[in-house]
C-alpha cells in the first residue's frame, strides 16, 4: 500500500515533467520552425534584412500560435478528464460492484493475487476519492489538468518558443547571410543536442541517442526550407 502514499509526490513529479514539456515542446517547434523560414529566405534572397524580417514576423507568429494552441488544447484535455470523472463517479453510484472488480483486476494485472490483493481492494474502495482517482489514472489513464495552470502553461509555451525562434536568428544581426546561415545551424543543432539529451537524462531513454536523433531530425527539418528557398532563388 506504499504506492498509495506517493500521491502527492508523483503529483509534484508530474508538474516537474509537464513543464518541462511544455518549455521543450515550445522552444523546440520555435527554432526548427524559425531556422527552417530564415534558411529559405536566405537561399533565395541573400538579404539579411530579408531574413531579419522574416524571421522575426515569423518568431511573433509562431510564439502567439503555440500559446493559442497549447491554451485551447489543455482546456480540451481538462474538459475531457471532467467529463470522465462524472461519468466515473456516476458508475462508482450505480455499479459498485463493476467498479470494484475492476479495481481488483488492476491490481491483479500487477501480481497482486490472494489475501494482499483483497486487502487493497478493500482499502482502496473504502476512500471514495483515491478509489475515483485510481479509476481516473489506472483505467483510463488521464491526468488532472487544473484549469488555474492552463494559462500559465501556455504562456510558457509561447515564450519558450520566442526564445527558441531568437537562437537561429540572432547571427544574421552582425554577420553576412552565408556565415549566418551555417552559425544558425551548428547553433541549433547543438541547442536541440543538448535540449534532446537533457530531457532524457531526467525521464526516461539514452542521453546520447535522444540527443542525437532531436539534432538530425530538427536540422533535417530546417534544412527542407533552405531547399525550397534555392528553387525559389531571386536572380
Amino acid at each position: 500500500m506504499a504506492d498509495l502514499g506517493l500521491t502527492a509526490f508523483s503529483h509534484e513529479n508530474h508538474s516537474k515533467e509537464f513543464k518541462l514539456a511544455d518549455v521543450i515542446l515550445g522552444g523546440q517547434d520555435g527554432l526548427v520552425n524559425v531556422l527552417g523560414v530564415i534558411l529559405g529566405v536566405a537561399a533565395a534572397s541573400n538579404s539579411s534584412r530579408l531574413v531579419l524580417a522574416a524571421g522575426l514576423a515569423a518568431t511573433f507568429a509562431e510564439s502567439i500560435s503555440m500559446a493559442a494552441v497549447a491554451y485551447t488544447s489543455k482546456l480540451a484535455e481538462a474538459d475531457h478528464y471532467e467529463s470522465e470523472l462524472r461519468r466515473e463517479n456516476t458508475e462508482v453510484d450505480e455499479k459498485p460492484r463493476v467498479e470494484e472488480e475492476e479495481v481488483r483486476q488492476i491490481y491483479r494485472n500487477r501480481g497482486f493475487e490472494g489475501r494482499l490483493l483483497e486487502e487493497v481492494v478493500k482499502k482502496i474502495i473504502g476512500n471514495r476519492k483515491v478509489w475515483i482517482e485510481v479509476m481516473m489514472g489506472e483505467e483510463l489513464g488521464l491526468e488532472k489538468v487544473e484549469r488555474k495552470k492552463v494559462l500559465s502553461s501556455s504562456i510558457l509555451v509561447g515564450s519558450s518558443a520566442f526564445v527558441g525562434s531568437l537562437i537561429p536568428l540572432a547571427p544574421f544581426v552582425l554577420l553576412p547571410v552565408y556565415e549566418s546561415c551555417i552559425i544558425s545551424v551548428v547553433t541549433a543543432a547543438l541547442t536541440l543536442l543538448v535540449v534532446g539529451a537533457y530531457k532524457a537524462k531526467i525521464t526516461v531513454g539514452k542521453p546520447i541517442r535522444s540527443g542525437v536523433e532531436m539534432a538530425i531530425i530538427g536540422t533535417a527539418s530546417a534544412l527542407a526550407g533552405y531547399a525550397v528557398g534555392l528553387l525559389l532563388r531571386v536572380t
